[in-house]
């Protein structure tokens, strides 16, 4: 049974979506689809996978969780035991609204003193509310870019987090697409 969730979610992990009953069928060398529900029921059951309001196969929270065994000193080394906390679904510490979540490549070095650097990616969630100190990705002047969002008095100005820079003005129009919630780096 392991070999073949093994598989699944090998299929799952490469094309980011479950395969259906005739991809499981070709992955797993079953020769009928009966034999693939039975499967599917047992994964099921085991909550390792469910099905959506359309039938298809969706990852349950389990599927997506990566072990959390403790904490780091990022200052002065102390002695620390290694033990499972608990699990983490990145994705559900990432993302709260899926529908309105998506991800932007990170080009040019202004917000450098915040840890953005250029070649990382941004989540950011669709919205136009921002806040005072929110990091946004807005339309200034008819041009893109992200910045944090301030305010003095009645002015509205965009804020680079790199002193290079200097404080957007819009001269005609911001208007503020999407406000950034988590950086990712790959090294």
């Amino acid at each position: 049974m392991n070999t073949y969730k093994d598989k699944i979610f090998g299929f799952y992990a490469k094309q980011k979506r479950m395969p259906n009953y005739q991809e499981i069928m070709d992955l797993v060398g079953f020769k009928s689809k009966n034999a693939v529900y039975k499967l599917i029921n047992k994964l099921i059951d085991e909550g390792v996978v469910t099905k959506d309001s359309k039938g298809k196969l969706a990852p349950t929270r389990m599927m997506d969780e990566i072990p959390l065994l403790g904490l780091v000193e990022a200052g002065i080394p102390t002695f620390a035991e290694e033990g499972m906390l608990d699990t983490l679904s990145l994705d559900n510490y990432l993302v709260k609204h899926r529908d309105s979540t998506y991800l932007l490549e990170v080009k040019g070095d202004s917000m450098i003193d915040e840890g953005i650097k250029e070649g990382d990616l941004v989540i950011v969630e669709r919205r136009g509310d921002a806040k005072e100190g929110d990091i946004v990705i807005a339309e200034v002047d008819g041009g893109w870019t992200m910045k944090y969002y301030r305010k003095k008095g009645n002015q509205v100005y965009l804020m680079p987090a790199n002193r290079n820079y200097k404080p957007i003005y819009p001269e005609y129009d911001l208007k503020i697409a999407a406000i950034v919630k988590g950086v990712i780096r790959k090294y």
